[in-house]
């Protein structure tokens, strides 16, 4: 059990069942009792570890990156370089370091990070202070204007809304009570699922199927997409995921490095679900900006350098920081590991040149 648990008990007792969205929002950012508010997650201490923590290379390959794409895009004498979902701030510190010698490209930056909790804005500021970072709560408090933006599992916490198959429709998932009075899942008995995709109106689809959409992040990546068709710039999404749409429950929680129940003591685990891609591209697209299709992580830094990055690296470690490297590329790359698991998908301004390691867009 937790606070937060019995807050949501009494709230669902008075008003009724709630979306797993709002569970889901409540889980992960209630002002007193939020996971991500009252913590930081992140490491052998915490409940998950992300690609920037694994090893240097990760960051300093999305500082390759980001600087290309200013070049490509005539090196605009300002740009707000904006990180969503900055963790520790290990990568934004990673890839500037790696761009400190790019001409005149730490001059024009102005950094902004959109993070809403205290513990991270506290080692993100340790960090990156001699860049004289600015934080928001959300994007739209970003300044317009050319902008290189990157987002490395953000879009993963974000709110999910559920629909499950009846043999009458669609109908959404909710949290309600069971007969102890204890959180457990329920379902709005009214038709609904307009938020969903035609696919989903297959009639083949079986009773008990589970379709996701995240409405955040939609409404995000149109955000990124609109900044994106009126200036210079790119975006580049990291994350777990798949190109949609799909069928399937992908809803999970962590609590030190390993899963527990969903419900079990909200705002003390880690919520996470699938990232749909296709919808993220489609509602950039929908602005006027160019969307990439999505690629995967191991693809993508391979491309962008890692392999050299990783030689060069282990040319001056001693025997035992080798190992280390090499463990390091594997986990970030191979197929079997993350290199499979997490994709990317790149957003650009429309006159910008295909940005590092994409092909078409979409």
């Amino acid at each position: 059990m937790s606070a937060l648990h019995d807050l949501l008990v009494r709230r669902i007792a008075l008003t009724g069942p709630i979306s797993v969205a709002a569970f889901m929002a409540d889980a992960l950012g209630h002002p007193q009792h939020g996971y991500y508010i009252t913590r930081d997650p992140l490491g052998a201490k915490g409940d998950f570890t992300t690609a920037p923590e694994i090893s240097q290379m990760f960051g300093e390959m999305v500082g390759v990156w980001l600087a290309d794409c200013w070049i490509n895009q005539g090196c605009p004498d300002t740009v707000q370089l904006v990180e969503l979902g900055p963790g520790r701030g290990t990568l934004m510190a990673d890839a500037l370091r790696a761009t400190a010698r790019v001409p005149g490209f730490h001059a024009a930056i102005r950094l902004h990070l959109v993070e809403t909790s205290p513990a991270l804005r506290e080692r993100q500021a340790a960090a990156l202070s001699a860049f004289d970072p600015t934080w928001h709560d959300s994007l739209t408090d970003v300044p317009d204007g050319p902008m290189l933006l990157v987002a490395n599992e953000f879009f993963d916490a974000l709110p999910i809304r559920q629909f499950i198959r009846t043999p009458a429709g669609w109908a959404e998932r909710k949290v309600g009570l069971n007969g102890q009075g204890q959180l457990a899942f329920t379902f709005d008995p009214t038709p609904g699922g307009a938020l969903l995709t035609p696919l989903h109106r297959d009639p083949g689809i079986p009773p008990g199927a589970v379709a996701e959409t995240c409405p955040t992040g939609i409404a995000i990546a149109g955000e990124i997409g609109r900044r994106l068709a009126s200036h210079a710039g790119a975006a580049l999404i990291i994350d777990y995921g798949y190109d949609g749409p799909a069928i399937g429950d992908t809803l999970q929680a962590l609590r030190a490095h390993k899963p527990v129940s969903v419900l079990d003591g909200p705002g003390t685990a880690d919520l996470t679900a699938h990232v749909d891609f296709t919808a993220l591209a489609l509602a950039a697209k929908q602005t006027g900006a160019v969307p990439y299709a999505s690629v995967e992580q191991g693809a993508l830094l391979t491309a962008l350098g890692i392999d050299a990055r990783a030689t060069s690296l282990s040319a001056r470690a001693n025997p035992a920081q080798q190992v280390a490297i090499q463990a390091a590329l594997t986990r970030l790359t191979s197929p079997a590991s993350m290199g499979r698991l997490f994709r990317a998908i790149a957003i650009t301004h429309p006159a910008a040149p295909v940005p590092a390691g994409f092909g078409g867009s979409t």
